[in-house]
């Protein structure tokens, strides 16, 4: 099979086009035959191999997995002796550690569910790794309920544009923080309100909101506080030890709460509750670009740049 292989850390011109042998399942695993892929930050920092404590998952020296890659959407080629969820034939899509920049991958079953058929094979790649995030960050860590009042910072980007949804779906009335350029889409996808970051200031406006969610993370829960309302929840996407350690000691001096968004890869059960959502169009993807295979050194080029609007994905 035809797949993206990189042997050291570095730029995408370190990624080539290769031959390499299709992945054995074993009895709990799906093979796919991949029809799409999506580009996440978690490829860059394995492609580049920064910051440092990405290596300790990647390999310390040089990369222990060759092809990156953690979503992808395709049909079920073979599967495992135990695999009890899925036939060959089944469109699907979902979530792995590595290797979805290829032709063919190998998946634990629990880490896939079935494609709507409401879905195109690009737009179902684009859900798990960033409507997942999304997805904890509003449910499960800001325990959004109907009326609050929620702001996106960065609600253009692949995360960003699946959270806009998903605190609409629950209810919320939200405000999204974006470019310029990106004021109509954003608008589009159901914000009630829109801030374009180059005209103004959330932080420095009179509105206050249960939730603010810095998806890009480019503000401090100190830049934030005000902001809030007195029972409010700040949630970053950054996560770090010192966060986490911030995070304890806020919760213990004041009414207002700090969010180190945690890096937990997508699950079934949340991946079954995103597709309840995709299935009746309370959530549609957002893609920006498509690339083939051969192209996924200039997807993550442009995607490294960080303004795409929605997700980037690798057609295969």
């Amino acid at each position: 099979m035809k797949a993206m292989v990189y042997q050291s850390y570095g730029s995408p011109d370190n990624l080539g086009l290769a031959e390499i042998n299709i992945p054995s399942i074993i009895a709990d695993e799906v093979l796919v035959r991949a029809r799409a892929a999506s580009v996440n930050w978690i490829d860059w920092h394995f492609l580049t191999g920064t910051p440092f404590l990405a290596r300790i998952m990647a390999g310390l020296l040089k990369p222990k997995n060759k092809v990156l890659g953690i979503d992808l959407a395709g049909r079920v080629e073979a599967i495992g002796e135990n695999v009890m969820q899925f036939q060959i034939g089944d469109e699907v899509f979902g979530s792995t550690n590595h290797g979805c920049f290829a032709e063919y991958v190998c998946v634990n079953e629990s880490e896939l569910v079935k494609k709507p058929a409401n879905l195109t094979f690009e737009e179902a790649a684009a859900v798990p790794g960033a409507a997942t995030p999304a997805l904890q960050a509003l449910r499960d860590h800001g325990h959004v309920q109907p009326d609050d009042k929620v702001l996106i910072n960065g609600a253009s980007g692949g995360v960003g544009s699946f959270a806009v949804q998903i605190a609409k779906s629950m209810g919320a009335k939200v405000t999204g923080v974006c470019s310029t350029t990106n004021l109509d889409m954003v608008r589009s996808i159901g914000s009630d309100q829109v801030i374009d970051y180059t005209q103004k200031d959330f932080t420095q406006s009179e509105n206050r909101y249960d939730l603010i969610f810095d998806v890009v993370a480019n503000r401090s829960f100190s830049n934030c506080k005000g902001a809030l309302t007195s029972q409010g929840i700040y949630i970053t996407s950054e996560f770090s030890p010192i966060l986490l350690l911030r995070e304890k000691w806020i919760s213990l001096i004041g009414t207002k709460k700090m969010v180190a968004l945690p890096p937990n890869p997508p699950n079934q059960m949340d991946l079954v509750y995103l597709n309840q959502l995709l299935e009746v169009g309370k959530i549609q993807p957002v893609i920006d670009r498509c690339y083939s295979l051969s192209e996924v050194p200039e997807a993550l080029t442009y995607f490294a740049k960080g303004h795409s609007k929605g997700k980037v994905i690798i057609t295969i």
